[in-house]
């Protein structure tokens, strides 16, 4: 395809995220110029998520505004790439004519070339392969991330086969990334600015077990923390039962390496957790939390829950409200069950009613927000190191940061009300104040 402008919006997750990345790195090494404005971009593509019902429907939203840029710009193509054509595919194309092209997740790598046989009277729209892609170092990327800010995504799929989930037939089985590969690209990050590196996979604790090694996520993160050009290093996404001592271990042994762990258990009940096709339950999570604190006395936990499961009754939902109250996450996201086409749990009988999900996800939150607030409040008065990210997204007025305890895109953040700080820089910040989700605070001195 001859050089053109192109306008990508990126949906989901930050490992779609990298996937976007995938995708503009292919376009920009074509020759092809990114614009902000769709409606000066000759070539329009977004990235879907199809994960839950929510995402699937942002996306088709968002597909409908941008197909009406084509209409009214200077669009001649038009791609959805990623989950929902993989997931939907030959339906999506007899309902949406205006899509020039559907791309699924083992494809968009390939996007010039696929561009290129459609100018050139390729009338193909579907490009949608068995889910075997895996991205190496030598993968074209380019970073949509802050400069001082990257991911670093060490699989791809998954094979925990939860009754709820669609990613298996998405993304196909999990697939590991060797070791020196991801080494390479961590290289690569820290020469572009990067001294926030964050792991992502649909479950990192799981990495290496099928590369038939001894190569686990223990043995990666010590070697990322050796590169020694990295501030932080954070976890996302791991499996509760997969944390073991070897990797709290070398979490504790360097500095860099945040004490941080999201390990999304999803509920606490074993009955509706064997119904999610998943094991556990709250007597086995508390003790592998007391088990995680034991090595980590200051780690920062995060979990994700499902409330509403098919056959969740008021004393399960009770069992998982005293959970919370008692375990002290420090950040927790909740989502109601929705169910998904294609899944096992969308067969289940017993539907917990939308009312009585939206109450049970409120009682949560408010317990959750008190939590928090309680974690927060113990904050005041001491002095943090803060990412300072810049400007505030709620006023000029403010600065704003991250401490190493916040993810970005999922957690809170700092708002920094006094002092003067270099974006992209880790500086002390005096808490002055706390709320559940967020800090307020003032630079005190020069970065470290």
């Amino acid at each position: 395809m001859e050089p053109t402008t192109f306008y990508l919006q990126s949906l989901g997750c930050p490992k779609n995220r990298v996937d976007s990345e995938v995708i503009l790195g292919a376009l920009i090494n074509g020759g092809h110029q990114p614009v902000e404005d769709p409606l000066e971009a000759r070539l329009i593509v977004v990235n879907t998520c199809s994960f839950i019902e929510s995402a699937t429907q942002e996306s088709i939203d968002t597909i409908l505004e941008l197909a009406q840029a084509k209409q009214r710009g200077q669009c001649k193509f038009f791609v959805v790439a990623g989950c929902l054509p993989q997931r939907y595919g030959r339906k999506l194309a007899n309902s949406m004519p205006e899509v020039d092209l559907f791309v699924g997740t083992s494809s968009f790598a390939r996007l010039p070339s696929l561009l290129a046989n459609l100018q050139q009277g390729d009338r193909k729209r579907l490009s949608i392969e068995s889910p075997r892609f895996l991205m190496t170092s030598e993968t074209q990327r380019v970073l949509s991330t802050p400069f001082y800010s990257g991911y670093l995504k060490i699989a791809e799929g998954c094979s925990n086969r939860c009754t709820f989930c669609t990613i298996p037939a998405i993304r196909g089985p999990y697939r590991s990334r060797p070791r020196d590969d991801l080494l390479q690209e961590a290289e690569w990050l820290a020469s572009q600015g990067v001294i926030e590196l964050n792991l992502v996979a649909q479950d990192t604790t799981g990495y290496g077990i099928d590369l038939g090694t001894e190569s686990r996520l223990s043995d990666l993160l010590e070697d990322l923390a050796r590169i020694g050009k990295f501030s932080w290093i954070r976890i996302l996404y791991g499996y509760p039962q997969r944390i073991d001592r070897r990797l709290l271990e070398v979490m504790a042994s360097y500095d860099c390496i945040c004490k941080y762990l999201d390990i999304p258990l999803q509920h606490v009940s074993a009955r509706l957790l064997k119904a999610m096709g998943r094991s556990g339950s709250s007597e086995e999570f508390h003790e592998i939390i007391a088990f995680i604190r034991a090595y980590l006395p200051e780690v920062t936990l995060r979990t994700t829950l499902i409330v509403g499961f098919p056959g969740e009754t008021e004393a399960d939902f009770q069992e998982l409200y005293e959970f919370v109250e008692k375990a002290g996450f420090q950040r927790l996201g909740i989502f109601p069950y929705s169910p998904e086409k294609g899944t096992k749990a969308a067969r289940l009988k017993n539907a917990v009613e939308e009312s009585v999900k939206q109450e049970r996800l409120r009682a949560l939150v408010d317990l959750q927000e008190k939590v928090s607030l309680d974690y927060h409040q113990k904050l005041v008065g001491t002095v943090q190191p803060i990412l300072v990210e810049g400007v505030s997204g709620e006023t000029d007025l403010l600065l704003e940061g991250r401490l190493a305890s916040q993810a970005p895109e999922v957690d809170g953040c700092v708002f920094i009300n006094e002092g003067f700080g270099q974006v992209g820089e880790i500086m002390d910040v005096r808490v002055t104040e706390a709320h559940p989700y967020d800090l307020v605070g003032e630079i005190i001195e020069n970065a470290t």
